[in-house]
């Protein structure tokens, strides 16, 4: 068992990882950013493709990248890539118990849009767990990893790095809050993923280890429910 004991904030990256990667939830969104590339710049979708990660590549989002070279309004973009299908996914029950436990604050923290954040969260569930999202645009579309997302966020919501923990999917992301004292954990899949992917923004693997990650899990419904947690209402009973 993890032992969490002292941490009051929790932290949450949303796609792949408040639902499982298997649900292909952000293949659509990867597959539409490839669309709306290709439609607002007049390229065909194989250029469109490399064009795309490459901004995801140097930018750390295809959006960041849309802003520089071409101005494109982010709200346009977020809109569009975010209107997919929610089938894949449904209200879990154990999710749910597994978040609800959890002592203190609770966050959702991504580089996509609120909208989007609620939309997911609406549909398995646990929308109602959450004391706040903190999306892209509150970020003034500076995107995870860069460390100045992160300070902005613990900023916005007051609250101490070394008393939080954050769940993500994607190691490189996990390297800024490591840096600050937050208790780090990945939630990695086994999961096919495109090929073109920038080597160093790879979703992590079964087995993976990183330096900067205190945990691993491609469970995170049954690793929440196996957590050592300091309740303090537990505390306050047993005085």
């Amino acid at each position: 068992m993890a032992d969490f004991t002292g941490i009051e904030n929790w932290v949450f990256d949303l796609d792949n990882t408040l639902y499982p990667a298997e649900c292909h939830l952000f293949a659509q969104i990867d597959v539409r950013m490839t669309d709306f590339v290709a439609r607002r710049l007049g390229l065909p979708k194989d250029k469109a493709r490399i064009l795309q990660k490459h901004y995801y590549g140097v930018y750390g989002t295809t959006l960041a990248g849309l802003m520089k070279e071409h101005g494109i309004k982010p709200k346009d973009f977020l809109d569009y890539v975010h209107d997919i299908d929610l089938t894949n996914i449904n209200p879990c029950k154990e999710l749910y118990v597994g978040i609800e436990r959890l002592p203190g604050r609770r966050f959702i923290f991504t580089n996509g849009s609120v909208r989007h954040a609620e939309n997911v969260a609406g549909k398995l569930g646990i929308l109602d767990l959450f004391e706040g999202i903190f999306d892209i645009a509150q970020c003034d579309y500076i995107p995870k990893p860069e460390r100045q997302s992160y300070e902005k966020f613990a900023s916005h919501f007051n609250f101490d790095p070394q008393q939080a923990a954050m769940f993500e999917d994607l190691p490189q992301n996990l390297i800024a809050p490591h840096e600050m004292g937050q208790t780090t954990i990945l939630v990695h899949s086994k999961a096919e993923w495109f090929a073109d992917e920038p080597e160093s923004k790879r979703p992590a693997g079964p087995g993976e280890k990183f330096a900067h990650v205190d945990h691993m899990t491609d469970d995170l419904t049954g690793f929440l429910q196996t957590l050592v947690i300091d309740k303090k209402d537990d505390r306050k009973a047993a005085s």
